[in-house]
C-alpha cells in the first residue's frame, strides 16, 4: 500500500488533487492511504511552498497545480 500525503490549506486545488488520486487508484485497483496535511509548519518542513503537493511514501512528486491524470498513474505504477 502506497501512503499519500495531499499538502494544502483545503484548497479547491488540493480538494481535486486528493479526488484525482482516490479515482485513480481505485481505477486501477491499487491500494491507497492518503492523508490531508493542512496544517502549514507541516506542508513547508516539505520544502514545498506551492499547493497542492504531493507527498508518496516519504517523497515530493508534485508541488503547485492539479497534476494531470498520466503523472499520476505513473506515480501509482512506480
Amino acid at each position: 500500500m502506497k501512503t499519500i500525503k495531499v499538502l494544502g490549506t483545503g484548497c479547491a486545488n488540493c480538494k481535486a488533487t486528493a479526488k484525482l488520486i482516490e479515482d485513480t487508484a481505485r481505477a486501477k485497483d491499487i491500494a491507497v492511504s492518503i492523508e490531508k496535511v493542512e496544517n502549514i509548519a507541516d506542508i513547508m518542513a516539505y520544502g514545498v511552498m506551492s499547493t497542492p503537493g504531493v507527498v508518496i511514501d516519504g517523497r515530493v512528486v508534485h508541488a503547485g497545480g492539479v497534476p494531470n491524470k498520466s503523472a499520476v498513474e505513473g506515480w501509482l505504477a512506480g
